[in-house]
């Protein structure tokens, strides 16, 4: 298959899934059947069903005259394509997104005929692309989360983090023994473990400025 045709009817089977989602309110949707739409279309080479399962925009981005084009010229390789989909073999997955108004996400997957959250909010989740992972980074750092920041953390990172939290603790268990070096309204505190802690005294108050 032609890049063309990767990139102008690829994206057709997921709309049809979402299509299909949209027109069954009172049920579970099978995305069986939206795959089985979308394979007997591509088949057919059926430009106004194919158009009809685009999602708003999807169409804003290509006219009905510009996919009946590329369907024209890529007709062979779509029917192909329909046939491989309609396998009985081809696994279908489906999934939501519910986006809130604050912003927030919950990621949803379908499985045995029901929605199970992937992700959503303080919950874990497991980010299946790249752009996935930088938004669950953005959600757990707009609330401040050290518990989400740790859950979208490599394993390694997570466990380096902690290992220097842990030894930062216990070096600071007995802080009224440590040695303080003290210049003006700044301190500098060499704790055990290999760490440092800087202080800073402002109106009076000391205050944590920086550690690593």
């Amino acid at each position: 298959m032609t890049e063309r045709a990767r990139a102008g009817a690829l994206p057709l089977a997921a709309a049809a899934v979402a299509v299909c989602a949209g027109c069954a309110a009172s049920r579970v949707p099978d995305p069986h059947e939206a795959a089985r739409a979308y394979a007997e279309a591509a088949q057919r080479g059926d430009a106004a069903a194919l158009y009809a399962m685009l999602s708003t925009p999807s169409r804003a981005m290509r006219s009905r005259d510009e996919l009946t084009k590329v369907i024209a010229e890529e007709r062979g390789e779509l029917a192909e394509q329909g046939k491989e989909i309609a396998r009985p073999d081809v696994r279908v997955e489906a999934t939501a997104r519910l986006r809130y108004a604050d912003g927030e996400e919950a990621a949803l997957e379908l499985r045995d005929g029901r929605y199970w959250v992937t992700a959503a909010g303080a919950l874990p989740g497991g980010a299946r692309t790249p752009e996935e992972a930088l938004e669950q980074l953005r959600r757990v750092l707009a609330r401040r989360s050290y518990a989400g920041l740790m859950r979208v953390l490599s394993p390694s990172t997570r466990a380096a983090i902690e290992n220097d939290l842990r030894t930062m603790v216990e070096g600071l268990d007995e802080p009224g023994s440590l040695p303080v070096q003290v210049n003006g309204d700044a301190a500098v505190v060499n704790v055990p473990g290999g760490h440092q802690v800087k202080l800073k005294r402002e109106a009076g108050i000391w205050r944590v400025e920086d550690f690593d």
